[in-house]
């Protein structure tokens, strides 16, 4: 099989399904594992953190805001329970208790007090405040309550098993058991890990990322990586990786990682626009442009593909192939080891 990367421009264009083909061959998906990442709550420490709010609650027999507060100083893992009964995100909690209290409680504070209690489960809070006191509160608020009734056509998050019917519900849940059903349900509507997926889509990235700097590093390949939302003089978006500088670019790496058709697509654009950067004001291409793809969102349209190809003149990488990456383009002329 010949690749992409090993043809001519017209060879390119003359068998573009062809190399369509073998791109699509080497695309594999690692969707089912995902990186736990720093701050990864394992279950013993969440388990130990539910045992100890059902111990201060009575078994939810009732939601003290003062109860609960003193509880979750001594065992902080109670905030990530009453989060995951909620149904709320760090912001979401923050915001909703601004609403209900007044009390100023921002994104950045309620999102450093999560990280903080998850990256050191067994700590204690030694001092409490206005916004962890407000926190507390407008969540035995809620959860009291039952669920807010709703227009037919909406649908209120709080209308979950173990909160449609406030404390009730909790209460005979905690008792008694889930349903299967419900379970399922709940789980089909949030997707299984949907938020620690979404906490560590960096991380996930960041893989393929790292892969490409132990390419370049093992070839003593010079290269600026440019960090998020970066600012780069010549480019209005700037690219992953620069060869050999941002200063003298002659290889510009796109890196990137989707198990989403639509996403692939915007990915795809991204490296267009590039190209279209590098031969602005005619003439042979000011640098080249190469794309490193892994995920299963690249095989999905084989139209977007084509266009990859043909944006890179073939320079497009999966894992499988990265090993080829120095020698397949332009920077096997910057090599210092082999």
């Amino acid at each position: 099989m010949r690749y992409p990367f090993e043809a001519t421009l017209a060879e390119l264009e003359s068998e573009i399904d062809a190399y369509v083909d073998s791109i699509f061959s080497c695309l594999e998906s690692e969707f089912l594992i995902m990186p736990k990442g720093q701050g990864f709550v394992e279950y013993p420490a969440f388990e130990l953190g539910y045992e100890a709010l059902k111990r201060a609650t009575e078994g939810f027999s009732r939601l003290d805001p003062k109860t609960v507060l003193k509880a979750a100083m001594e065992t902080p893992m109670i905030f990530i329970v009453l989060r995951a009964m909620l149904g709320f995100t760090p912001s979401e909690w923050g915001y909703v208790t601004m609403q209900r209290t007044g009390v100023e409680v921002s994104q950045g504070y309620a999102r450093t007090l999560d990280r903080k209690i998850r990256l050191e489960p067994e700590s204690v809070i030694k001092q409490t405040n206005e916004k962890l006191e407000s926190m507390i509160k407008v969540a035995c608020d809620i959860l009291t309550e039952p669920s807010p009734k709703v227009d037919g056509d909406k649908l209120h998050r709080l209308n979950k098993a173990d909160t449609m019917e406030g404390i009730a519900s909790i209460r005979r849940l905690a008792g008694m058991g889930v349903p299967y059903a419900m379970l399922l349900y709940e789980r089909y509507l949030g997707r299984p890990f949907a938020g620690h997926r979404d906490s560590i889509s960096e991380l996930i990235g960041d893989s393929l990322e790292l892969a490409i700097e132990k390419m370049l590093d093992a070839s003593g390949v010079s290269y600026r990586k440019t960090k998020r939302a970066e600012r780069i003089p010549g480019f209005d978006q700037a690219p992953d990786f620069i060869i050999p500088s941002e200063f003298n670019p002659k290889v510009v790496i796109e890196a990137k990682v989707t198990e989403d058709d639509g996403t692939a697509r915007d990915k795809v654009t991204r490296v267009q626009h590039l190209a279209e950067l590098s031969t602005a004001g005619g003439g042979e291409p000011r640098f080249e442009v190469v794309a490193c793809i892994a995920g299963r969102g690249f095989g999905q349209r084989r139209e977007d593909m084509k266009k990859l190809l043909l944006a890179t003149r073939g320079k497009v990488f999966s894992l499988k192939t990265l090993d080829r990456l120095v020698e397949g383009t332009g920077m096997r002329e910057y090599m210092s080891r082999k």
